[in-house]
């Protein structure tokens, strides 16, 4: 499920970067300063600091640039539906820890997903608007990541795409995570969340299709290795909670990679140019 040499590479990355997607995990630990604040990211979504030239700001960073395995990715009929149903235990809790990472908002919470005999820990879940990931080529207004790491350090991610509902219902969860968002406006801060109850949220990811893929971090230093699991269908997001959310992330999606195995975007680019160059030339 995840390879050694990826894994190395994973440890040896993780270490020389800011807060990204496998935050509070073994390879980036979670650190909160005696002000009560979080690391902020280095890297961002716009301008030299956006996905084009993460691999630019960092020499860990290469695999941004080079890896043909990275994620997000267009879902279709040639990624296979996971080989068995997840099974989760998140238990509720009263309240959760809730911070802005300056480039996310995240959620600290603990539970365990058994997946193909292996058992992962939940470090904590973050939020990406829009999706990072599409589905048949349709993206969606948010998409949730949740961060579990098992033995060995294998990293596996349940994704889970957010549409917007024209009734108004919504799944609450997110609605008790964002209780005090607003004392969290400011990169670096941290707050609690309200009562999280997990319920709903479990029951789609035990009971619906999912998809399954090995891919890698949607965040600097872009690692390979991952396991995600991503549902198909999505769930419901009122317009005041994704709105409320989306003006504290702004935007922080990767823009899509190219199909599994195929040369990175950023390579194709360079290669065009070049070529478009010489025959300028002649």
């Amino acid at each position: 499920m995840f390879a050694f040499k990826s894994l190395l590479a994973l440890a040896t990355a993780a270490a020389t970067v800011s807060a990204n997607c496998i935050h509070g995990t073994s390879f980036h630990r979670r650190e909160v300063s005696a002000e009560g604040t979080v690391e902020v990211s280095k890297f961002g979504y716009s301008d030299e600091q956006g996905p084009l030239n993460w691999a630019g700001l960092d020499a860990a960073n290469a695999a941004c640039a080079t890896s043909k395995v990275q994620s997000p990715i267009v879902i279709d009929d040639s990624i296979s539906k996971a080989s068995e149903a997840p099974k989760c235990d998140f238990p509720s809790v009263e309240e959760a820890e809730f911070e802005n990472l300056g480039t996310t908002l995240e959620t600290i919470v603990s539970g365990t997903t058994t997946f193909a005999g292996k058992e992962f820990q939940l470090k904590q879940f973050h939020l990406h608007t829009p999706s990072e990931h599409r589905i048949r080529d349709e993206y969606f207004p948010m998409e949730m990541h949740m961060v579990h790491e098992g033995e060995g350090g294998a990293i596996a991610v349940i994704a889970i795409p957010f549409q917007l509902t024209e009734d108004g219902s919504t799944t609450e969860l997110l609605t008790s995570v964002i209780e005090n968002i607003e004392s969290v406006r400011e990169p670096g801060k941290v707050t609690k969340t309200g009562k999280l109850d997990f319920s709903e949220l479990v029951n789609a990811v035990q009971t619906k299709p999912l998809f399954q893929y090995t891919g890698s971090l949607t965040t600097p230093p872009c690692a390979e290795g991952l396991t995600f699991l991503v549902l198909e269908e999505p769930m419901p997001l009122n317009v005041k909670t994704f709105n409320t959310i989306k003006s504290v992330i702004k935007f922080n999606a990767r823009y899509t990679q190219n199909k599994l195995e195929k040369t990175n975007l950023i390579q194709v680019a360079a290669q065009r140019a070049e070529l478009s160059t010489s025959l300028r030339i002649l």
